[in-house]
């Protein structure tokens, strides 16, 4: 060993740079030849056709030979420098003078049967016409880095390839899949989490835990090798870190191929674990992936497999999901429109449009609820039941919710001034309980039907009945304080929550909204000319508007659809009626238009 790294082959030494026939004269060529036969370096010089013409003692012991037996032999078959062409074309190269030099490693066969790693280095000798090839042994080198190598690749605690060598594998399994003609050209992965395995290190500590992912790891192993049986390879297995692991599937044949795989992993987790006299039961989740290889990419793989974990995860755990592309795409979206909710109310992007609310008595027009729609420049026109929960989840309910009421406000005021002759119509805006929650509804409301100019008795707030059912301490106060200034509260789809009617007659509420189930109920057959009633649900809406009426609330019944439910309705008593009887969503314009009818 003379020091030098891997990727440096040593420089020959000047003794070894033989000279031409021309300088033998000079007599200074036996003193050289001797230092070259002595070079403890193997030496070896090579003419322009590739052939050895001379070879010192240490090449001959190198390779197995002796310095006669190494002439005339061809340089590139002794050191293997045409088994890839980016090397032979090198050597090539500097056999024709046209590169200065060539430096490789190459693994040997020797004669005696074991294998070596040599240090190849060619380059030119004086005059031009031979060059001279230094090999060096570097096989004690090579084992010690491939030791080294092995440790940084492969998990301490179960022995298992880790994370680096996993990508490793996965970003070479992808180019060949993509350029490799004699496989499937596909690509397979089944990403497994153990359930509950924090509670197994923080109970019995880490030591058990480290116990139970050798464990874990061995059966996963055996799994591999039973799927690899009769295949060319057998699935790779890698801890990826904690109680995450992979089987990396190469060439896959189809999800036929890992669904069996992750039935199998599943399986074999599901027997106990004896750990030392502990007995140990744990469950698995898997998200598994199948498909082309060509135009997939690491980043995109492992984000599917961890999005089917996840709902490998939320479906209950201890089973395996395959990747769904719909299901995935209904996620982008659902996480595109999350991220620029708040965005977008800036940029103007929502409407309202209203449904009329119309007496049953008279038919007359008594006000408007107000819907938001989303006017999303990717996916269109969004009915609020695609991002209204998502608002709630994320926050921006609340500047959403501002925005829905001042513009309600705004329009309620206009069509007032607009049509002075008519009796002003209510509008309805839907609250939700983060926004009495995460926010001054009271001051916000208060500031804009200030802004506005509307009066407070033609604002009609609605809430879900489970949202006022459970009011208490600072919601009880916030609709308290609205009612005291005059604003109406409803309670939209009543009958489908809690139903707690004793605890109805303490809240600050002046309207029920029915839930549109119970009109359903008022069913009419137009051919056969009779109605078909739900008994049950006649005889509720008819106690729930009486009770309604005797606490002096108002009923509003939704969903209605036909002249015979909505003279029902109006025998049993209810007071208004919201629908696509009178009335679909519309626009402003299109209420303005009923206001001058």
């Amino acid at each position: 060993m003379n020091g030098t790294s891997e990727g440096q082959a040593p420089t020959a030494p000047d003794f070894a740079r033989v000279p031409t026939t021309e300088s033998h004269h000079s007599g200074q060529w036996p003193d050289r030849r001797a230092a070259f036969a002595a070079a403890p370096l193997g030496l070896g010089v090579v003419d322009s056709e590739g052939l050895i013409t001379d070879a010192n003692d240490a090449l001959a012991e190198l390779l197995g030979a002796t310095p006669d037996e190494l002439t005339g032999r061809l340089a590139a078959d002794l050191v293997d420098l045409a088994s890839d062409a980016r090397t032979w074309h090198s050597y090539r190269e500097v056999l024709r003078g046209r590169q200065a030099e060539l430096r490789c490693t190459r693994r040997l066969k020797h004669p005696a049967g074991h294998s070596l790693w040599v240090q190849v280095t060619v380059s030119p000798m004086p005059g031009g016409r031979t060059v001279l090839l230094a090999a060096t042994d570097i096989s004690a080198r090579r084992e010690l880095q491939d030791r080294l190598r092995h440790l940084q690749m492969h998990d301490p605690v179960t022995r298992l390839p880790n994370r680096s060598l996993f990508f490793e594998r996965l970003a070479a399994a992808l180019e060949a899949g993509t350029y490799d003609d004699t496989g499937t050209g596909r690509i397979g992965l089944c990403y497994l989490d153990l359930d509950g395995f924090k509670a197994v290190n923080d109970t019995l500590g880490h030591r058990v835990g480290d116990r139970l992912l050798a464990a874990v790891a061995d059966r996963l192993t055996r799994c591999a090798d039973e799927a690899g049986h009769g295949r060319t390879t057998a699935p790779l297995v890698a801890r990826l870190g904690g109680d995450e692991f992979a089987l990396l599937v190469e060439d896959s044949t189809g999800t036929d191929q890992l669904s069996e795989l992750a039935d199998a992993a599943l399986k074999a987790l599901q027997q106990p674990f004896d750990l030392s006299g502990q007995r140990l039961s744990v469950s698995a989740s898997i998200g598994v992936v199948e498909r082309r290889a060509a135009g997939t990419t690491t980043t995109c793989l492992m984000q599917a497999a961890d999005t089917t974990l996840y709902w490998a995860k939320t479906d209950g755990k201890a089973r395996w999901t395959l990747f769904d592309p719909e299901r995935n795409a209904h996620r982008m979206t659902r996480q595109a429109l999350s991220s620029s909710l708040r965005p977008a109310v800036d940029r103007g992007e929502f409407v309202l449009d209203y449904q009329p609310l119309v007496g049953l008595a008279e038919g007359d027009l008594r006000g408007v609820e107000a819907l938001v729609r989303w006017q999303h420049p990717q996916f269109g026109l969004l009915t609020p039941n695609r991002f209204i929960g998502l608002a709630e989840e994320d926050g921006s309910i609340v500047q959403l919710g501002r925005w829905v009421l001042r513009t309600a406000c705004r329009q309620a005021r206009r069509w007032q001034l607009e049509h002075p002759e008519q009796p002003p119509v209510f509008v309805s805006v839907n609250v939700a309980v983060r926004q009495v929650w995460d926010s001054d509804l009271v001051a916000d409301v208060a500031h804009i039907l200030s802004e506005t100019q509307l009066t407070p008795e033609l604002l009609q707030l609605e809430l879900t009945e489970s949202a006022v059912m459970g009011s208490a301490g600072r919601p009880l106060q916030a609709l308290r304080s609205l009612s005291d200034m005059g604003v109406r509260i409803a309670i939209d789809d009543f009958g489908t929550g809690y139903s707690n009617l004793a605890y109805l007659s303490r809240l600050p509420v002046s309207v029920l909204k029915l839930d549109g189930s119970f009109v359903r109920g008022f069913q009419y057959d137009a051919e056969a000319g009779e109605a078909h009633l739900n008994p049950a649900d006649e005889v509720i809406v008819e106690a729930l508007v009486q009770l309604a009426h005797k606490l002096g609330l108002t009923v509003t019944a939704e969903c209605v659809e036909t002249t015979e439910q909505a003279a029902r309705l109006r025998r049993i008593g209810c007071d208004t009626g919201q629908g696509w009887l009178y009335s679909r969503p519309v626009t402003p314009d299109r209420i303005s238009a009923l206001l001058n009818a």
